[in-house]
């Protein structure tokens, strides 16, 4: 009876100590020891790392810096990534919920870039205007955070408009990651042999999560990585696709790098925009992980959420990189390996910004090939079809009321399917919208479900 009385005592204060630290049952009991949370850290660390590595690549290319410029900024991408991860889950939506290059103004710089000719700006001018409107965009949406704009956000925020979000971001990374994969090129070609492999490692991600006992099942990402990285070295050799040689971490910090701030109307007018999508992109992020989690998402994590966000955003921008966001496809990520314990991802995010301070860390990280880290990510986000699935399952749709999501989540994949060029007669300044599939259909959505009253429609 006393063993008993002691248990019991012990699981109350245990129990109160849990809820002070805010983690829910499912959360804490998603994994308990010391090995796997640093297991469950490093597999973090790879889903990091391949979600943010082509980012500061890519941009250099666009803005044609440097090969070592570009290593820096990567180096400046890695610290500053983990460091806004860490800050989140500890002190912000307190979720584990990676934060990191927000693919909203990805796609933006991107697109504003290879539209600089048609506008008659050099890519410097539109580098030092690009910094501005990150800047601007980062203030302003503090600014309607603090003045409780996310509150008219949120009532805005109806199942079909998170599962439309849902639906269209799933598609538009699966979609991304299968290029990687099956190595496809800018011919239009594949390769077929790496995408043999890939399928490969499809099955083993797959057979890891769905026969995998215990903890070895919450590995499967992790396993696939590793196990692809070891046949491809085998099979093809080594790869060498990113030359990362970068320097001391005290001497990456440069301010402005993209030169003196420079304000273009236009380029300022996109941002704003963009930096409103992405406040949208952390609210469906939240109630998406409050679903999972068991637990509401409060209005003060909110708030922190967006409030940190964009304080790295700004910060960022200071340092030539594009602005964070919370990442919705984390939750394809934790559905896929269980692992809910903040304390794995602030592992993996330190574990990140140690690769980004060691140069020879880093170069030896971003060897890992693009087809391995591409088939182990589509694997793990065919989980976000299943969440985007169990939104929408919460309204009953009828022929006549079909429209409120056929209509956004098709118009938006069949963006993301048209070329670049069907957009290049439209004004410079509107093609990174209009040519943005998962921002038409989210606008979409939003004016669709809050216009039209479909609940007299039967």
């Amino acid at each position: 009876m006393r063993i008993l009385q002691m248990s019991v005592q012990k699981a109350v204060f245990l129990n109160y100590i849990y809820k002070k630290a805010g983690m829910t049952m499912l959360e804490r009991n998603s994994s308990q020891s010391t090995a796997s949370m640093l297991l469950a850290g490093v597999q973090w660390l790879f889903f990091i790392f391949t979600n943010t590595v082509m980012v500061p690549l890519s941009i250099g290319h666009a803005l044609d810096l440097s090969p070592a410029v570009i290593a820096e900024s990567m180096q400046r991408s890695f610290i500053l990534t983990g460091a806004v991860c860490i800050v989140q889950a500890a002190w912000g939506h307190r979720f584990a919920l990676m934060d990191g290059p927000a693919g909203v103004w990805w796609g933006l710089v991107l697109s504003i870039c290879a539209s600089a000719p048609a506008m008659g700006m050099d890519l410097g001018t539109v580098a030092a205007s690009l910094a501005s409107g990150f800047i601007i965009s980062g203030v302003l949406v503090i600014v309607l955070a603090l003045c409780g704009f996310l509150r008219v956000m949120k009532r805005l925020f109806s199942p079909s408009v998170m599962g439309v979000f849902l639906f269209l971001i799933a598609f538009q990374l699966e979609n991304t990651f299968f290029k990687g994969m099956v190595g496809y090129d800018q011919g239009g070609r594949f390769d077929l042999p790496i995408a043999g492999l890939s399928v490969v490692i499809i099955a083993v991600v797959a057979i890891i999560h769905i026969k995998g006992k215990g903890v070895f099942g919450q590995f499967s990402l992790l396993g696939g990585i590793v196990f692809g990285w070891i046949a491809y070295s085998l099979i093809f050799g080594q790869s060498s696709r990113i030359d990362a040689a970068g320097t001391d971490v005290i001497s990456i910090w440069h301010w402005m790098p993209w030169g003196t701030p420079h304000i273009d109307a236009g380029i300022l007018v996109v941002s704003i925009l963009a930096g409103i999508v992405n406040m949208m992109n952390t609210l469906t992020s939240l109630t998406a992980a409050s679903t999972l989690y068991g637990r509401e998402s409060t209005r003060k994590e909110a708030i922190r959420s967006v409030l940190f966000t964009n304080t790295f955003s700004i910060i960022a921008a200071c340092f030539g990189l594009i602005p964070f966001g919370t990442f919705a496809s984390s939750i394809g990520f934790l559905e896929n390996t269980r692992v809910l314990r903040r304390g794995a991802l602030i592992v993996g995010a330190g574990l990140f910004i140690i690769v980004g301070a060691v140069p020879a860390l880093s170069g030896w990280l971003v060897q890992l090939p693009l087809s391995v880290g591409g088939a182990a990510l589509f694997a793990a986000y065919l989980q976000m079809f299943g969440t985007a699935f169990r939104t929408l399952s919460s309204t009953t749709y009828t022929p006549k009321t079909i429209y409120r999501i056929a209509l956004p989540i098709l118009t938006g994949i069949c963006i993301m399917n048209l070329p670049a060029s069907a957009f290049s007669d439209l004004p410079p300044l509107l093609t990174p919208l209009l040519s943005n599939g998962l921002v038409i259909g989210v606008l979409l959505v939003l004016v669709v479900d809050n216009v039209v009253k479909w609940d007299r429609i039967k």
